[in-house]
């Protein structure tokens, strides 16, 4: 399978013009052997960007959707909306979504069923905070999120679902996880999703890290830790840093 590199662009940047020439300056280099280039702008952004990747060079996602498909429901945005932009992968369960929008694991699952039943990929979102790891409670958290957003998932529909272990002690902070530690987060990620569905989706999901990913470690985390790829949050917003931690995962 290829390595999945996802750019995580959050709320940034704050002009149409910068977001164009972030999108053209990633464009031109991302064109790398087994990686697939995924760009998740803001909302803002989304139609922009679906110009610039019909050129190829990247995938375009989005950071979040709603769970419903249409109504009164001010400020969201659906899956329709994000299947007709030609979006492929979708972001839910970000810490920052279940910290300052009190996403719950409900909240979370019923979005990635919404966004299954429209043949897009989500990108599930889990990890411990410090105090949380500090505790012991690391595993007890992983499993319950990821049980959680998964929750009613058929088999078939497993398939396509990708999980992105992001402590929340490392985003943002320049604290990113050892390779080491991050290795036994994959292989645990695994063991519970060989225990929900099977061993062969266990083995073929594809599982990012993110947390202070840069260029200097991206490498180390797919060639080491086996992760099959890497959610970039900060680092994103550079082209020529993204580009080097796209090239690393070659």
């Amino acid at each position: 399978m290829k390595n999945l590199i996802v750019a995580n662009w959050k709320l940034n940047p704050s002009t149409q013009k910068e977001a164009k020439a972030l999108f053209q300056a990633v464009k031109k280099k991302a064109k790398v052997k087994n990686v697939e280039v995924v760009i998740c702008p803001p909302f803002a952004w989304l139609a922009e960007g679906r110009r610039q990747a019909a050129e190829g060079g990247f995938i375009l996602g989005a950071q979040n959707c709603f769970f419903e498909e249409k109504g009164a429901f001010t400020g969201e945005i659906s899956v329709l909306m994000l299947k007709d932009l030609k979006i492929d992968y979708v972001i839910l369960g970000h810490s920052e979504r279940r910290k300052y929008f009190n996403e719950t694991d409900e909240i979370v699952n019923k979005k990635i069923k919404k966004v299954l039943s429209a043949n897009l990929k989500p990108i599930l979102c889990i990890g411990e905070t410090d105090e949380e790891r500090q505790a012991g409670k690391k595993s007890e958290v992983l499993e319950k999120q990821i049980t959680g957003g998964l929750k009613g998932v058929l088999r078939e529909n497993a398939k396509t679902v990708v999980i992105a272990y992001e402590p929340v002690w490392a985003i943002g902070t320049g604290n990113n996880c050892s390779v080491d530690e991050t290795m036994s987060s994959v292989l645990f990620i695994r063991k519970i999703i060989s225990k929900i569905y099977n061993r062969e989706i266990a083995d073929n999901m594809r599982i990012l890290y993110g947390g202070s990913v840069k260029s200097e470690n991206s490498g180390s985390y797919i060639k080491d830790a086996g992760a099959n790829g890497l959610l970039v949050g900060g680092a994103s917003l550079n082209a020529e840093e993204f580009i080097k931690i796209v090239k690393s995962a070659e």
